[in-house]
């Protein structure tokens, strides 16, 4: 095997090493991803070339970690093995498309731009490239590169100056950088003084952290139940029973004055007054505890039905349910694109298409506002940003990921779950069927994570928070100085040419 392959190896593996896997997570191990690529776009003898090894990494490192896409595919979609297996393969090889244009610009740079002016290029292209996956054809942002420190707090704390990926810009600007060393000094100055300012800035957001409100007890209720018997009605009442029969034991044991149950955790429609919703009902009004649960719900149309994945917000006082109604759909999960050209079933069994909902406010109980995110909704920063702009004081997050398995993919959720309490300063409450649930604090530090395939019930205390972060405030500006960013590196990249990169990195 030639040195060239070897070193895409070598970058793609730093992505799975780096992310949650199912053996050891090296956080930085992943900053070997962004640093590879520059190293492939610079040393590749035409624009093509840089492109197409750069993709190619990227498409290895992508499939590392989204190696999991199968196991729904062909557990619950129906799919025969020989059929699903190629489905990560050409997810990832799509998502490799994104790390082959890094590649591409980094070869540009090398020979338009100076050093320092090309490293910072490449943070910025990187801050571009996850935003634009998290925006073209629907999004997907699971492989931020800044969700791999999250278990190092103090690396992922300036989310809440500059998001998560302004953040992932950051650290690939200080891996590049360091790469440049030898042939810059300025960049490994620039390399070097951005990597105090993560740190800095990270040790003093920690210190400067402190609540303001009176603490509330919450508690989250994992039923485990098995996805695949999870729609059939002869198991229907055992799942109340069991959510039922958690929810009182927490009740007694912490008294808490909300209790959240997970995405669809009611598989049947909870509107409809039937015997199977009498158990919640009759839990509520022997407790002074509101009820947060997941359920599949529809409105009557002309002739045919809308569904939706639903949120409701319940008490026992006998006042008529506040909902959330999910609107970052699922595309294969909850609703199936292009229906008459793929071939597939949706993955979720017993009911339809679900419909988007809109103009979604928070879930008013007491002091608590609570901003609604089901499950994917979690891994888009705008959404969470939209909760906390209609006065959401808490984030709660119900999911169902035992689409999952026992694969790398509930931990990277859950990373990428805790860069939204960062960005956003707000306690994110987070109850899934089968795990991980948890509660998150403002500074992303995960408490109370249960184990995955058990029934479980817990509590912490909780602070409803009023005060916006940094990101918050400049969200919008933000983006528009991204925007303004990219147009003028592709100006100086149309008008470069005459002071490229003095030294190359060697494969």
């Amino acid at each position: 095997m030639q040195p060239r392959h070897l070193f895409i190896l070598a970058t793609a593996a730093g992505a799975w090493l780096g992310h949650a896997n199912p053996f050891v997570q090296l956080p930085l191990a992943a900053l070997l991803l962004p640093a590879g690529l520059m190293v492939l776009g610079q040393n590749a003898e035409s624009a093509r070339e840089a492109f197409k090894q750069a993709w190619l990494a990227g498409s290895l490192a992508a499939l590392g970690c989204l190696y999991w896409v199968y196991w729904p595919v062909e557990h619950f979609g129906g799919v025969n093995w020989l059929l699903a297996l190629p489905v990560p393969v050409l997810l990832s090889l799509a998502m490799g498309v994104y790390f082959g244009l890094f590649g591409l610009g980094a070869h540009l740079a090398s020979r338009r731009l100076t050093e320092l002016t090309g490293l910072f290029f490449l943070g910025v292209t990187w801050t571009l490239m996850e935003m634009a996956v998290a925006t073209l054809l629907s999004g997907f942002p699971w492989l931020t590169l800044s969700a791999a420190f999250v278990p190092w707090t103090i690396i992922v704390l300036p989310a809440a100056y500059i998001g998560a990926y302004g953040l992932s810009g950051v650290l690939a600007l200080i891996a590049c950088g360091a790469l440049l060393a030898r042939a810059s000094r300025p960049c490994a100055l620039v390399s070097g003084l951005a990597a105090l300012l993560v740190l800095g800035g990270g040790w003093l957001h920690l210190r400067a952290d402190a609540e303001d409100s009176p603490p509330r007890t919450v508690a989250i209720v994992q039923g485990n139940i098995d996805q695949s018997v999870k729609w059939d009605a002869s198991y229907q009442m055992s799942t109340v029973a069991r959510y039922v029969d958690l929810s009182r034991k927490i009740q007694i044991s912490a008294n808490p004055s909300l209790i959240v149950w997970p995405e669809t955790a009611m598989p049947f429609y909870f509107q409809d007054d039937s015997p199977l919703r009498k158990p919640v009902f009759d839990f509520l009004s022997s407790t002074n505890a509101t009820l947060i649960l997941g359920a599949p719900a529809y409105k009557r149309g002309l002739g045919d039905y809308t569904l939706f994945n639903r949120a409701y917000l319940l008490d026992g006082s006998g006042a008529a349910p506040t909902w959330y109604d999910k609107e970052h759909l699922v595309p294969f999960g909850e609703y199936m694109p292009l229906p008459s050209w793929l071939p597939l079933d949706k993955l979720v069994n017993g009911v339809g298409d679900f419909a988007p909902g809109h103009d979604q406010k928070a879930l008013l109980s007491g002091g608590l506002a609570m901003g609604m995110l089901v499950c994917y909704e979690a891994i888009f920063p705008g959404l969470a940003q939209e909760r906390v702009s209609q006065g959401a004081n808490i984030l709660v997050i119900i999911s169902n990921d035992a689409w999952f398995g026992a694969t790398s993919a509930p931990m990277q959720h859950l990373n990428l779950t805790a860069l939204r309490a960062i960005e956003q300063g707000r306690w994110i409450v987070r109850s899934t069927n089968t795990g991980i649930s948890a509660f998150i604090d403002p500074l992303g530090r995960i408490h109370r994570a249960g184990p995955q395939f058990v029934p479980l019930a817990a509590a912490w205390q909780v602070h409803p928070r009023s005060q916006t972060t940094v990101y918050h405030k400049i969200y919008r500006p933000l983006l528009a100085c991204a925007g303004l960013l990219a147009l003028v590196f592709a100006v100086l990249l149309f008008l470069g040419g005459k002071t490229p990169f003095r030294n190359r990195n060697k494969t």
